[in-house]
Formats: structure tokens, C-alpha cells, sequence
């Protein structure tokens, strides 16, 4: 049996990289937070094949004093903490004291730096083992740290790094996190001797668009709430920019970049009524709180971290987001289909579009611009499709009784107000698929379907939160044949179904009769519905449907109580429609995050057909 001994300290060092130097991103990662917490205000980064040949960081903050260097290269040696005490309420990014040791332990390092009245920067060497003494170096305010060769003596380790493109993208990505973190620092990053990043100092929002791009900005609503010791800053995007992978979610706590279970799940629910399953949110959020309710010595990365109050701060950010995301931008809403990839619609029976020539919206070009007031509208098309021959009297009758009915509805508005009508009035039907109406800016294009489904899908919450769900007798009793398994499903739970506001009972050995409906699903295809729910029995238990997934059991009722494709609305049921968007929390996208409506204005319209040129 071998004795047991004592490991030498490069061995020691070496165990220790293991867990903080997986690649070159992680010593990127070590050497940037170093610098801010030096207090640097220009942090300049160049990069040699990826970082494997060589990390190279020059900073302008406070630097280190000739003394200390062979010091800040020793394990368990740091400036930022020197109690316990100091450990419960960290306020640094780094306070271990293991990273610089740990790299040098794996590289060829070189360390110089100059503090503020020195007459010159000293610098010093460590090539695996040996540590050279302090030496004179020409060098301004501030720490260079030189990193050549990293896993030089470990070459096991450095046969698992990647392509030099992929681990470039790992230090990118580090670098984005930590520049996102300190907007008022300058940062710069090099690669091979190319500039890839200049990031002058900024705002928050301004660092974001930098990093995110534009089109993230455009599609972004800014979070901003405060409640006592904590506080939440940042952007999070409309489910309309939703994304295929976790790419652009950056959260950090105290400035420091963190990817918590706690967190994540806050944000999830924040946007669950409003994002379809295989999508996911971007956001880059800030959350401030007092370091001695957070404990970041969780993880050897320290990208997890454990609050005092969890709860309460999963509570704090879910409301956060969950107001920000209900009331967005409205400016958003234009070109909203840009952010979208066509696939991700739910369009069926769709045709090329044609002309909609039996609406006369010529101008003149000599007047002032002016959109038709509804009654003119409505007019117009009643003056038009009355002087159609082929039209039976009963449709003249029905367009009169339109026109009349438009008539009333102008005046009643004109005592609210056109500004009360963001999404304007109905001009007609698309396909069967899309209501078009026009408002003072240009035309709306609604997805009749989407919109109605958010809006049953609201309705149902609030029925629901009121714990009274007003029901209907169905006239004619609706019967389906059911599995063996769904009427077993159906005779247990009976109660749940009640509480619903559904009536199901078995009719037969292999038939379900459906006697009574919520009200306000009175339209839905109530087989279908059945089916559904009785499914969601099936795969999540009785006990979940109204807890825990309650929301996508009202959901699943909502799409089957909405309009569908292909049914002919009139123009007065258009237009309540739209009224109900209007009042509607979240209207602007559907229960799994396509956008609803958009709007083109009438200046993109001209530009489309190049008037006035």
C-alpha cells in the first residue's frame, strides 16, 4: 500500500487549472475580471490562434506593486478579501486567489505592471516551475498579462482543445459577457492581428445594441424595477425575436455573468403564456443586490450562485418581466415580421394574394393626405358592390344594414375619440385568414385566429381566477366515441371536469356525451376539445391541470374556442374583434409568440409604389 505523502506545488497548481483553465475562454475570462476589478477603464485583448498560442490583456487600471507580482502568482493570494466575514459579502468579481497560479501552472506566463508614482513598470516570468525574479519592463499605468503556450507541459489537455475558429468563438463570447457588464469601460479584442471589437464607453442600452445588434434593440422592451434591496435592469426582447437556441440570454447579479437554475426557471414562467415551446427569450438583464444575500462561492466557475431569499427573487424578476412584456412598444409592432422565420406560421389553405379590387382607395394626389373616417368607408364599399348586377337583394339588404350599422358605430366613436383606436377599422377579409383594417397611421393586417385565441386565452384566466365559471346546457347534447382509456379518464374525474365548466359522461361502453360547456367557449369544436383535455389528463394527472399547468390547459381551450381560418367574419364582428385587442393584456402576439398584427404605414406604402418620385 502506497504512503501517503505531500504533492508538490506545481502538481497542486496543475489539479487546481483542471477546474479553472478548461480552455483558452476561461483564462480570458480570470484575466478580464482581474482588470475590472483594478478599476481599468481600457481593456485591450489579442489573441493568437484562438488564445492556444497566445492570450495577451493590457489594462490601464490601479496595477501591482513590484513587491506583490511573485505574490499575485502564488495560490490563495488576493487583495479582495482577508476575512470570513468578507467572504459572506463578496463585491468583487474574482477573491479566490487561485487563477493567476493555476495559469501559470499550465503556461508561459508573463506578468508586468506599473502602479500610479512608480518611475517604471517591473515584470516577471513563469515558465511552468521556475519563477524569474522581478525585472525592470517599459510599460504605462497598468497590468499587461502575456499568456503564451497555454497546456504546453499538459499535452493530454490540449489534445481535447477545438479548431482555433471554435475556440475564438469561446473567447468572444466571454468577451461579450464581460464588456456587457461594464458599458462605461473601452474594450477591444484582436484576433491574429485583425480588430474584431472597438466598444467605446457607453450606455447600458447602447452596450446592448452593440453587442446584440440592431434588429435585437428594435424588438427589445426596457425592464427597469426596484423593490427595497434589489433591482432589475436590462432588455428583453417581444417573443417575435424568440430564438432556436439560448444564444443571446446574458443575466448577471452584482455585474457578475451567471447561469442559475432559480433564474432561469423566473424567466421561463415570465414568458410562458406568450412563447411556443422550441423557442427561446433573448434578454441582457442586471440584477443588483446586497452582496450578503448572495453567495457566489457555489460553483468553481462561479457562474451559479444561491440567494438568501430565493423566493422572493425568483417572485421579483418573474413580475418584473412578466409587466415589462405586457405592455410593449407599440412602434415595435412595425416590419414585426422580419424578425420571424416564415416556417414558424400557422397557416393552412393559403394562395397567392389577390388584388382587393372592390375597395376603392384611390387619392387625390393634390389634396392633403386624408384616411377614409369609417362611414365613408363603409360606404364606399356598399356605393360599389351595390351597383353589381349579380347581386341578390338579401346581400344588398345586409351591405345596407353594414353601411347603417357603420354609420352608428362613427358616431359613437367620434364622442371617444380616433385616438382611442390604435388598431383602427376593419376593411374586410384575407384568404380567410387575415382581417385588414386601416387606423390613422396605414393599413393593419390581423391574423384573425391568433388574436382571437389570446384573447379567449385572457378571458379564461380571469374566468378562472374569479373561481365561477358561467356554463351552457348544450341543446343538442354532443356524443364521440372514446378509447377505453379516455372513459375511465372521463368517469374519474368527473369534479375536474365540473370545475372546467364541462359536462362529460359516458353515453355508452365506448361513447363520451358532452352536456354542458363554458359560455364563452360556445363556438369551439367541442369534440376536439374533449379529446385534448381528456389527453392532458392522461400525460400529466388530474392534480396538475389546475395547478401547475393550468395556464396550458386554458390555453388549449383557447385555441379551439377561437375563429378559424376560413370563416367569414362580418365587418361588425371584424371590428370587435379588434376593440377586444385593444383592451386585451399581450394582444400583440398569440399564446405561443407569433405576432398577432403589424402595421404598414401609409409612407411605406408610397415608397412601395414610389409615389412622388
Amino acid at each position: 500500500m502506497a504512503s501517503i505523502k505531500l504533492l508538490p506545488d506545481l502538481l497542486i497548481n496543475q489539479i487546481a487549472a483542471g477546474e479553472v483553465v478548461e480552455r483558452p475562454a476561461s483564462v480570458l475570462k480570470e484575466i478580464l475580471e482581474n482588470s475590472l476589478d483594478a478599476g481599468a477603464q481600457k481593456i485591450h485583448v489579442q489573441l493568437l490562434q484562438g488564445g492556444v498560442k497566445q492570450i495577451r490583456v493590457v489594462d490601464n487600471g490601479i496595477g501591482i506593486a513590484k513587491d506583490e507580482l511573485v505574490l499575485a502568482l502564488t495560490r490563495h493570494s488576493t487583495s479582495k478579501i482577508s476575512t470570513l466575514d468578507d467572504l459572506h459579502r463578496i463585491a468583487s468579481l474574482g477573491f479566490r486567489g487561485e487563477a493567476l497560479a493555476s495559469i501559470a501552472a499550465v503556461s508561459r506566463l508573463t506578468l508586468a505592471s506599473c502602479q500610479h508614482g512608480d518611475d517604471y513598470a517591473w515584470q516577471v516570468h513563469v515558465d511552468g516551475n521556475s519563477v524569474s525574479s522581478a525585472m525592470p519592463s517599459s510599460l504605462s499605468i497598468g497590468t499587461t498579462l502575456t499568456i503564451n503556450e497555454l497546456f504546453f507541459n499538459i499535452p493530454a489537455r490540449r489534445k481535447f482543445l477545438k479548431s482555433e475558429g471554435t475556440e475564438f468563438s469561446h473567447c468572444d463570447e466571454v468577451f461579450k459577457r464581460i464588456s456587457l457588464s461594464a458599458p462605461s469601460v473601452e474594450f477591444s479584442l484582436q484576433h491574429n492581428g485583425k480588430t474584431r471589437r472597438l466598444l467605446h464607453p457607453a450606455t447600458p442600452a447602447q452596450r446592448i445594441t452593440a453587442i446584440l445588434g440592431e434588429e435585437f434593440a428594435q424588438y427589445a422592451v426596457w425592464v427597469d424595477e426596484k423593490s427595497e434591496a434589489i433591482q432589475l435592469q436590462g432588455m428583453v426582447a417581444l417573443p417575435a425575436y424568440a430564438r432556436s437556441s439560448r444564444e443571446a440570454q446574458y443575466f448577471f447579479v452584482n455585474k457578475r455573468f451567471v447561469s442559475d437554475k432559480l433564474i432561469s426557471h423566473a424567466l421561463r414562467e415570465a414568458y410562458r403564456d406568450i412563447l411556443h415551446l422550441d423557442r427561446y427569450p433573448a434578454f441582457v438583464l442586471f440584477l443588483e443586490v446586497d452582496p450578503e444575500s448572495v453567495d457566489v462561492n457555489v460553483h468553481p466557475t462561479k457562474t451559479e450562485v444561491r440567494f438568501r431569499e430565493a423566493r422572493a427573487v425568483h417572485q421579483f424578476i418573474f413580475h418584473a418581466i412578466n409587466k415589462a412584456l405586457s405592455a410593449p412598444d407599440p412602434q415595435k409592432k412595425q416590419n414585426i415580421d422580419t424578425a420571424i422565420s416564415f416556417e414558424h406560421r400557422d397557416v393552412s389553405n393559403t394562395s397567392p394574394v389577390r388584388p382587393l379590387s372592390n375597395y376603392p382607395l384611390s387619392r387625390n394626389d393634390n389634396r392633403p393626405r386624408q384616411l377614409f373616417q369609417p362611414e365613408q368607408m363603409y360606404q364606399s364599399i356598399y356605393d360599389t358592390r351595390s351597383s353589381d348586377p349579380s347581386l341578390y337583394l338579401g346581400e344588398k339588404d345586409k351591405l345596407a344594414g353594414e353601411a347603417e350599422t357603420a354609420t352608428e358605430l362613427n358616431s359613437s366613436i367620434a364622442s371617444v375619440g380616433k385616438e382611442s383606436f390604435s388598431l383602427g377599422f376593419a376593411l374586410g377579409q384575407l384568404q380567410g385568414i387575415y382581417i385588414l383594417a386601416q387606423n390613422e397611421q396605414g393599413l393593419i393586417v390581423v391574423d384573425m385566429h391568433a388574436a382571437h385565441e389570446r384573447v379567449m386565452y385572457e378571458k379564461l384566466k380571469n374566468i378562472f381566477d374569479q373561481q365561477v365559471v358561467p356554463t351552457q346546457s348544450l341543446l343538442i347534447p354532443v356524443t364521440f366515441h372514446a378509447s377505453s382509456v379516455e372513459m375511465s379518464l372521463a368517469e374519474e374525474n368527473a369534479d375536474l371536469f365540473d370545475q372546467l365548466g364541462f359536462e362529460i359522461a359516458p353515453f355508452s361502453p365506448t361513447a363520451l356525451v358532452v352536456r354542458k360547456t363554458p359560455a364563452i367557449l360556445s363556438d369551439a369544436d367541442i369534440v376536439q376539445l374533449a379529446h385534448d383535455l381528456l389527453k392532458e389528463i392522461e400525460d400529466y394527472g388530474a392534480s396538475q391541470v389546475l395547478t401547475a399547468r393550468r395556464n396550458e390547459t386554458l390555453a388549449t381551450m383557447a385555441c379551439h374556442g377561437a375563429v378559424r381560418a376560413n370563416r367569414k367574419l362580418t365587418i361588425e364582428e371584424m371590428n370587435q374583434l379588434l376593440r377586444e385587442m385593444e383592451v386585451t393584456e399581450r394582444a400583440d402576439q398569440c399564446n405561443h409568440g407569433r405576432p398577432t398584427w403589424f402595421e404598414i404605414t401609409v409612407t411605406e406604402l408610397d415608397k412601395m409604389f414610389m409615389r412622388g418620385k
